[in-house]
């Protein structure tokens, strides 16, 4: 599935330029239940709230994002990383309404976030069955990308 909407949190530019080494750090991408609440305010991990515990093949804490790079031209910035997937197993289900990306520090309250990924525009609940759940970031536009002004 391809991401629907992309909201980068505000915090992210300043922890990108003083804090977050794109291509280094340990990225994840966690999911969310449609309980959670985007607030663009929110700073670190420990504010994400309905994180899917661990089953049906995901692990809480998310996934490590793979093979980053970094696209820059004169206006944009766009971070990227190859496809995420989980598997749930057989006869199990896997659903979540949005996905977070942020560095993993290993302490939730010092992990910043950078983007809250809505998974369908509708908006509504995305779910894989006996399937792979994979995210396939824009290939132009990566996991995310940051305008100058």
């Amino acid at each position: 599935m391809a991401a629907a909407v992309t909201t980068v949190y505000n915090n992210a530019a300043v922890h990108l330029d003083d804090d977050v080494d794109w291509a280094t750090d340990t990225i994840k991408v966690a999911l969310v239940s449609s309980a959670y609440t985007f607030a663009a305010t929110h700073e670190f991990f420990s504010s994400i709230t309905n994180e899917l515990s661990t089953a049906n093949g995901y692990t809480a804490g998310g996934a490590t994002l793979g093979t980053k790079s970094r696209t820059v031209t004169s206006t944009v910035t766009a971070y990227k990383a190859a496809a995420t997937t989980w598997t749930p197993g057989a006869g199990q289900t896997l659903t979540a309404r949005r996905a977070i990306v942020y560095k993993s520090t290993g302490t939730s309250s010092t992990s910043p976030l950078l983007c809250s990924v809505l998974l369908d525009s509708a908006p509504a609940d995305v779910s894989a069955t006996n399937a792979a759940f994979t995210l396939t970031w824009d290939s132009t536009d990566g996991v995310f990308k940051i305008t100058a002004s």
